[in-house]
């Protein structure tokens, strides 16, 4: 009898489970206010108010982030990257969250030959000024002047005191390579310390994935066409992030030549081998940095820095519509 009712009592446990499990709904959220994009949140919960629990405390961190790593803007009482960048050369005392993304920026610029740069934003910032006129194209000359101030090494950090120095006062820094992938990165970690699963976030086609759905089975990430014709591929996740870079989001034209937002470090032109580069890599932080790089690299080049990390794959599309992969990518591609 006791075995009976011990069975009885584990059957009606397992079966609770189960029909808490069936309870949980989806639920979607969308943004505006960050990083100057679209931010959706997408799970599964009990209730509305426990997916309202968890947006809120995504969008805390990002906005927290957005403004410590905000160029453009300034916020009361906030020395954030824009407050960095016009020092002229002085330490500035700086939240450790700024510290923290510019020796991952470093760590990135060193894994990807320097090819994400966080120093070169000298040069990005003239890009930004004609790309947000939509006339000419930048002299080449004045180019070259501001690649002279684009070593990463004269940002000087300083641990103890928690400040930041740029010891060349015609630096400036851009980590809008990595910015949002490590802000999402820095949300998921924070989900995960206390036991949050069943997401996905989407900031700003920086894909987050926090384990499987409700019911056990796999997220679908589209990636988008850069045509705009629907999707190049679907992947099947529960776990990682996907991260795309592309051509076809912010540029402008030029007697018909499209100038988009990536900027190669050796050209100091936006390279237009490829229409888009997407990385699954176990973090977003990572998987931003990567297809930002990939992205002005041969593709040789590209798939042998792909092929010697064993957290990440990717593919490139062609105008053409060709897609290369790494070698495991096809791995995380659904199967129909």
């Amino acid at each position: 009898m006791r075995r009976g009712l011990a069975c009885f009592l584990l059957a009606v446990w397992v079966f609770s489970l189960c029909a808490c499990a069936q309870e949980k709904e989806k639920y979607t959220s969308y943004s505006f206010e960050y990083f100057d994009t679209v931010t959706s949140i997408t799970g599964y919960a009990q209730s509305r108010a426990e997916f309202d629990a968890v947006c809120a405390e995504v969008y805390e961190i990002l906005g927290e982030y957005h403004r410590l790593y905000d160029i453009y803007h300034t916020y009361g009482g906030i020395n954030n990257l824009r407050t960095v960048n016009e020092a002229e050369g002085k330490a500035v005392e700086v939240d450790t969250k700024i510290i923290d993304l510019l020796e991952y920026a470093k760590s990135a610029y060193e894994l990807t030959g320097g090819y994400t740069n966080a120093a070169m934003g000298s040069v990005l910032s003239i890009w930004h000024e004609y790309r947000e006129t939509g006339e000419g194209v930048p002299d080449m000359v004045a180019l070259r002047r501001a690649a002279c101030h684009t070593d990463i090494n004269n940002i000087i950090i300083n641990k103890e005191e928690s400040t930041v120095c740029l010891d060349d006062a015609e630096m400036k820094i851009d980590v809008g390579a990595l910015a949002k992938g490590y802000a999402a990165e820095m949300a998921v970690r924070a989900l995960e310390a206390r036991g949050v699963s069943g997401y996905i976030l989407n900031v700003g086609g920086n894909v987050c994935v926090l384990g499987a759905k409700a019911d056990g089975g796999a997220w679908t990430v589209g990636i988008e066409d850069p045509s705009g014709d629907g999707y190049v591929e679907y992947l099947s996740l529960t776990g990682g992030a996907v991260v795309t870079s592309g051509s076809y989001q912010r540029f402008y034209y030029v007697d018909g030549v499209r100038y988009h937002h990536i900027i190669s470090p050796d050209t100091l032109m936006p390279e237009n081998t490829y229409v888009s580069v997407t990385v699954v890599a176990q973090s977003s932080a990572l998987g931003d940095a990567l297809s930002t790089a990939l992205f002005s690299m041969e593709q040789s080049e590209g798939l042998a820095l792909i092929e010697s990390i064993d957290v990440a794959e990717a593919m490139w599309v062609y105008a053409s519509g060709e897609k290369i992969y790494s070698s495991n990518f096809a791995k995380f591609i659904l199967k129909k």
